[in-house]
C-alpha cells in the first residue's frame, strides 16, 4: 500500500523532481493521471510524462498532486 503526501509548494515540487518521485493527480476528485513524474513546473502549470510519449499539462489551480511512497 502506497503512503499519499500532498504536494504544495513549490520546495515539494522541487523536491519531487529532484528524487524522480511517482505522484498521482486529482481533479475533481477523480484521478487524471496515476503514476507519473514531474518534469517541469511553474505558477499556473505541472507537466507531468508517464512514458516517452505522455506527457499531459495540469493546472495547478484545479488539481491536487500527492507523492506516493512505497510503505
Amino acid at each position: 500500500m502506497a503512503i499519499n503526501r500532498r504536494l504544495s509548494s513549490d520546495n515539494d515540487f522541487q523536491e519531487i523532481i529532484e528524487k524522480q518521485r511517482k505522484i498521482r493527480v486529482f481533479r475533481d476528485n477523480q484521478i487524471v493521471d496515476a503514476s507519473s513524474v514531474v518534469v517541469r513546473f511553474d505558477d499556473n502549470v505541472v507537466v507531468t510524462q508517464s512514458g516517452v510519449s505522455d506527457i499531459a499539462y495540469h493546472n495547478r489551480q484545479d488539481c491536487e498532486f500527492f507523492e506516493l511512497r512505497k510503505r
